[in-house]
């Protein structure tokens, strides 16, 4: 039998962090969190919209605990002010879904000077990690899900110019940075691991879902993208699953089980040979600790 909801065990007394929890994966992924008792933080980039989504997730769910708080991925100084003010008010953390992304947009460099999607989908997540992980690690049963995306197949990392300065490639650079997500969550698992840790790092991707990500798509392919695609609640399933599913082990990657992982019921998953490479996942990890002046202690 396929993987719902309904088998998630009741989520009360556990605290989740969602990015990007307005609209989208993230939204589903908060709704669903939220109606199995979980309490929520919405991190999210802009507080109008969160508030909107918060108001959504209560008039489903009204009993459910739910947080606004504003968080802009591709600012660290946002990244770091928003884990400043979580560590203030809580001491334990269960769940980090690092979901908030871009994808394909003209270019761009953050305020930090790096290319826009390693910056958003990558980068403020990897710091976002670093700052919150003894919270995780002194919470019993916590849990990383990090978003990637069948394009982590699209190319590898370049490590010699990661923010495209010779040329920029928006699929490219995509790829580039859903790779980096999953390289990073396998070796984040391999460190905890080597460190006793009982945080689980595990990732996901949802397949092919109609999102607001396709905003950037050429209009014919912007066409065609919600045909192919599945809800947005089913692609925020194989996310749920990483989550909450019983029988999930750190370095776990899930995904939608048809049509070449494109849509169906969440299911492990397999991941390109370039994501397992663990000589350039760590030194993908020294260059990002590097490019953001991060330590990461795990």
């Amino acid at each position: 039998m396929p993987w719902t909801i309904n088998d998630a065990k009741n989520q009360s007394g556990r605290l989740a962090i969602v990015t990007g929890a307005n609209i989208g994966l993230g939204f589903d992924t908060a709704l669903a969190l939220a109606g199995k008792g979980c309490a929520v933080i919405l991190a999210c980039r802009s507080a109008d919209k969160a508030k909107a989504a918060r108001q959504q997730i209560l008039a489903a769910h009204p009993k459910a605990t739910v947080e606004c708080m504003t968080l802009d991925l591709s600012s660290l100084k946002s990244v770091r002010a928003f884990a400043m003010a979580f560590k203030k008010k809580h001491k334990t953390l269960d769940l980090l879904i690092n979901n908030a992304g871009i994808m394909m947009p003209p270019y761009s460099l953050s305020e930090d000077g790096f290319e826009s999607q390693l910056a958003a989908n990558y980068l403020g997540h990897f710091v976002l990690t670093a700052e919150l992980l003894p919270l995780l690690n002194a919470t019993s049963g916590a849990r990383v899900v990090s978003l990637s995306s069948l394009a982590h197949r699209w190319g590898g990392i370049r490590f010699d110019d990661p923010n495209f300065t010779q040329g920029y490639n928006k699929r490219s650079a995509y790829g580039q940075s859903k790779l980096a997500c999953l390289m990073f969550a396998y070796e984040l698992d391999r460190r905890l691991r080597a460190a006793g840790s009982t945080t689980l790092s595990v990732a996901a991707h949802p397949g092919v879902a109609a999102t607001n990500l396709a905003q950037h798509f050429p209009k014919a392919l912007g066409v065609f993208f919600p045909l192919v695609g599945q809800s947005t609640a089913m692609g925020a399933m194989p996310t749920l699953y990483a989550a909450l599913g019983d029988d999930i082990e750190g370095g776990d990657y899930c995904g939608p089980r048809s049509l070449q992982q494109m849509r169906g019921d969440p299911v492990k998953v397999g991941s390109n040979r370039a994501s397992r490479n663990v000589s350039d996942a760590k030194k993908l990890w020294a260059l990002s600790e590097q490019l953001t002046g991060t330590t990461f202690v795990v």
